[in-house]
């Protein structure tokens, strides 16, 4: 039973949403974050990355970055570019990618659900990231990022969204400098947020599907809070954090690209040998890079040519979810093994690119820097949930979701 309960967002006015509106701070780094807010003062990439106005070499983990963060939040109220809802309230949000939508709700979840496992993970989180974070949230007293969450098809939910939307009139509406146009409508009613609060009671079980990160920095920052205040009665704002819900019918995966530095020694010819040994290697019969067309193919770009790799029989456990997952098969029987890269997560040798960027990007990186790449099956949402119903972790960058919710259309408070 999920906890998901409306809340008073501090947003920006609608004359300044497209303004205000970022992506997530994780996915550009500072150098490209300062040309993106360029002549846009209302950027949330003041708050999301503030370093970016501060001396260049500060250091991105300095007291002062986290400082003007809270102080760039502070001006955007001040201001009048954002203001308080009066009343709580959920947010319907729309995503339109290349023609295809996806729509969610936009509310608040307990950081005891997350505690107790009802809002599931699937990935394990690097504890700077963390630090980095909860430091971010403390001192802005704020989540000013939304945690990306699915959860498998609610009928009065969905229902409820289509009704709301064909007969409400939306408060932003705006394409971002992606591509992807961004529609948001305010569930005020009482009566509605009563409803969703109740439909979602009988959700058994909410998934993490990006921001693991953001979500654990929100719980360690509510249970901090807490400890200072021994008399909480479970009902302020610091004992839930921002999240946005997805149907798991409504999202996309793409696919999550590896590229390799080196060939561990061996020739080109040795290496296809070898890899010959757990995947029958055939050149691909296509124009252009190939892509996998299902569950347990490869492409590989090796020398300038593509190669279709299909893994053999017998190379991996149909039975246990991690296992059988596409990056976990190429990872156990070709990269640790031939390649000699054990730790993914560490190893200098291998980099990760997400399928939004395309394979012409893996060919580009296999002439520069790197020397072989390889084009994966995205994972399907379906393998994620059965993961995390598993309890069990997914290899490092094993989903890419997109389009991306964006930061600074919504944020919660927590005092």
């Amino acid at each position: 039973m999920a906890v998901f309960r409306p809340f008073k967002a501090l947003r920006p006015l609608p004359e300044y949403a497209d303004k205000v509106a970022a992506l997530p701070y994780d996915v550009m780094n500072s150098e490209e974050a300062a040309q993106m807010v360029t002549g846009n003062p209302y950027s949330f990439l003041h708050v999301d990355k503030a370093e970016i106005d501060l001396p260049a070499g500060t250091d991105l983990y300095a007291d002062e970055v986290y400082a003007k963060a809270a102080e760039n939040l502070r001006a955007l109220e001040q201001n009048g570019i954002c203001a308080m809802d009066e009343t709580p309230c959920f947010y319907i949000y729309r995503l339109v990618m290349n023609g295809r939508s996806q729509t969610g709700i936009m509310g608040c979840v307990s950081i005891d659900d997350y505690a107790d496992n009802i809002i599931k993970k699937h990935e394990l989180t690097l504890h700077e990231k963390e630090i980095d974070r909860i430091k971010h949230v403390d001192t802005c007293d704020a989540n000013t990022g939304p945690i990306y969450l699915t959860h498998r098809k609610s009928n009065p939910v969905s229902e409820f969204i289509t009704d709301f939307k064909e007969k409400n009139e939306p408060v932003y509406d705006f394409t971002a400098d992606t591509g992807v146009r961004h529609t948001v409508w305010v569930v005020s009613d009482k009566k509605d947020t009563d409803n969703i609060t109740k439909w979602f009671k009988d959700v058994q079980y909410l998934y993490i599907a990006d921001g693991h990160h953001r979500a654990a920095s929100a719980v360690h920052v509510g249970m901090q809070r807490r400890q200072e205040n021994p008399g909480y009665t479970g009902s302020e704002e610091f004992n839930f954090f921002l999240a946005v819900l997805f149907s798991c019918d409504e999202l996309k995966i793409f696919d999550y690209n590896r590229v390799i530095k080196d060939l561990n020694g061996m020739t080109p010819a040795e290496f296809i040998e070898k890899t010959g040994d757990k995947f029958i290697v055939e050149k691909a019969n296509c124009e252009g890079p190939y892509r996998p067309e299902k569950v347990h193919t490869f492409g590989m770009f090796l020398g300038g040519e593509w190669y279709k790799l299909t893994a053999k029989p017998g190379t991996f456990d149909e039975s246990d979810p991690v296992a059988a997952l596409d990056v976990s098969v190429l990872q156990n029987n070709l990269i640790a093994p031939v390649l000699g890269i054990t730790d993914p997560r560490k190893d200098g040798r291998i980099d990760f690119v997400g399928g939004i960027r395309g394979l012409g990007e893996l060919e580009k990186r296999a002439k520069t820097d790197m020397c072989l790449a390889f084009a994966m099956y995205p994972t399907s949402l379906y393998e994620l949930l059965d993961v995390a119903d598993a309890g069990k972790i997914m290899p490092p960058k094993s989903t890419w979701f997109e389009p991306k919710p964006l930061s600074g259309l919504f944020i919660h408070k927590l005092s």
